[in-house]
């Protein structure tokens, strides 16, 4: 399995920008896909899964009501919409995968494919 996240940048606060990742490969029917994050002398922290079953979610306490996490199955894709940026959202964003897993982890452990990371840097 491959992940390729896309769609970092820098932005202003209070901007908005779109990350993506796409699963190539052995995929099953059933998987979670998450996003982390991970700023510059931090550890890396959760930030949004969505489960195949149901598209149930799941947000981190700091990006919920600012970002959104969808999927689109046909295309093994999954998005992170994020609005109203702040400067502490500035990290390297990575894209993750638990191939058989139900439901939206918080747990970085459970996912077994990671992708390569994407830089969002939010100007204050």
């Amino acid at each position: 399995v491959q992940l390729q996240a896309s769609g970092g940048g820098l932005v202003q606060s209070g901007g908005s920008l779109r990350l993506s990742c796409a699963a190539s490969g052995r995929t099953s029917s059933s998987y979670v896909m998450g996003w982390f994050r991970q700023a510059p002398g931090k550890e890396r922290e959760f930030v949004a899964a969505i489960a195949r079953s149901f598209d149930s979610t799941n947000y981190a306490d700091s990006v919920k009501g600012r970002f959104t996490v969808s999927r689109d199955r046909a295309k093994n894709m999954v998005f992170l919409q994020m609005n109203n940026l702040k400067p502490e959202d500035t990290a390297i964003y990575y894209c993750s995968l638990d191939l058989s897993g139900r439901y939206a982890s918080r747990d970085s452990y459970k996912y077994e494919y990671w992708g390569q990371g994407t830089l969002v840097t939010v100007s204050s």
